[in-house]
């Protein structure tokens, strides 16, 4: 609630100059345009189906009341809600008359934050995630005690909090500024694009997002590479081999995907400040936007036995 009281409030009248924008969109040609909407549409549908679907499962499943189980649901929840604010945007747009491509300064700010908070959250959630296998596989006997319920709903609470705390204020400090453009120079409404909309000093919105990124990308790859690095010792110097095996096969998956999160996501972070690239930055903010989101389903999800095995009883019916 303080949050939007903050947002409305830092709408003044000036804010409201160009109530409508324009989005510049893909740089692409019609007919590729067609092909990329076709593409962007399955995997919408997939992302959508595939993680619902396992987010029903697990309400469902009884067996699978668990604490990682109920912690794995905050990334499933999490891609649906980043998944529904940008690709269907993103999905008119490419059937669109480039110079129609129009959004209101309202929708931009709102699609701006979930778009931010979509990001933020693949961070906070992956570091509770990794925090929860270091405590099953580095100590399997006090995992019940120490992942109890009252910490699950802490942890959960935690990520999504601290990125919307930090989105927040990052959001409000664009919403201050009055602008004097109308084209958001992206294909998506993000904070750069919110306040290169304006004429006025932006250091302040510089600082605080630069300081932003660091911290959490410094938390996010220091936390959970620790953490895996730690799994992998104690993998390495246990006697189980079977144990290990599966624990390192799901390590390896996790950082992968990890990987590709990161790198797409700093790729379209850095590029925002080089405007050669603007195409090569769009690019890698779908790539952030839709293959984690269609993994995540696979990568995570099928490797619960109980939920491969409802997978295969629904295929074969």
């Amino acid at each position: 609630m303080f949050l939007c009281l903050l947002f409305w409030s830092q709408m003044d009248n000036q804010t409201f100059r160009y109530s409508v924008l324009l989005v510049e969109g893909l740089n692409i040609t019609t007919q590729s345009s067609y092909l990329a909407f076709v593409i962007l549409l399955m995997a919408y549908i997939f992302i959508m189906v595939s993680n619902l679907w396992i987010l029903i499962q697990i309400s469902a499943e009884k067996g699978l009341h668990q604490p990682m189980y109920i912690i794995y649901c905050n990334l499933p929840l999490k891609d649906v809600m980043g998944t529904t604010v940008i690709v269907p945007r993103l999905l008119r747009d490419l059937v669109t008359n480039p110079s129609e491509r129009y959004i209101t300064y309202v929708e931009c700010v709102f699609q701006a934050f979930f778009n931010h908070m979509n990001g933020t959250t693949s961070h906070t959630i992956l570091m509770v995630m990794a925090f929860d296998r270091y405590v099953a596989i580095c100590n399997p006997l006090r995992y019940t005690a120490i992942m109890s319920n009252n910490l699950v709903v802490k942890l959960s609470a935690g990520a999504w909090g601290t990125a919307l705390v930090l989105v927040g204020i990052l959001i409000s400090l664009s919403v201050r500024l009055s602008h004097c453009r109308s084209v958001i120079q992206n294909h998506i409404c993000d904070n750069a694009s919110l306040f290169k909309l304006s004429c006025e000093n932006t250091v302040i919105n510089n600082v605080y997002g630069l300081t932003f990124t660091v911290v959490l990308l410094v938390s996010s790859m220091g936390s959970v590479l620790l953490t895996y690095l730690k799994i992998a010792i104690v993998c390495l110097t246990s006697k189980n081999k079977a144990t290990n095996k599966k624990a390192i096969k799901t390590c390896c998956t996790h950082l992968t995907l990890y990987s590709v999160m990161l790198v797409s996501g700093f790729v379209a972070i850095f590029l925002h400040r080089v405007s050669e690239y603007s195409d090569n930055r769009r690019i890698a903010s779908i790539v952030f936007n839709v293959v984690p989101p269609g993994l995540n389903p696979i990568i995570y999800g099928l490797q619960v036995k109980e939920i491969r095995q409802n997978l295969f009883k629904f295929l074969k019916k």
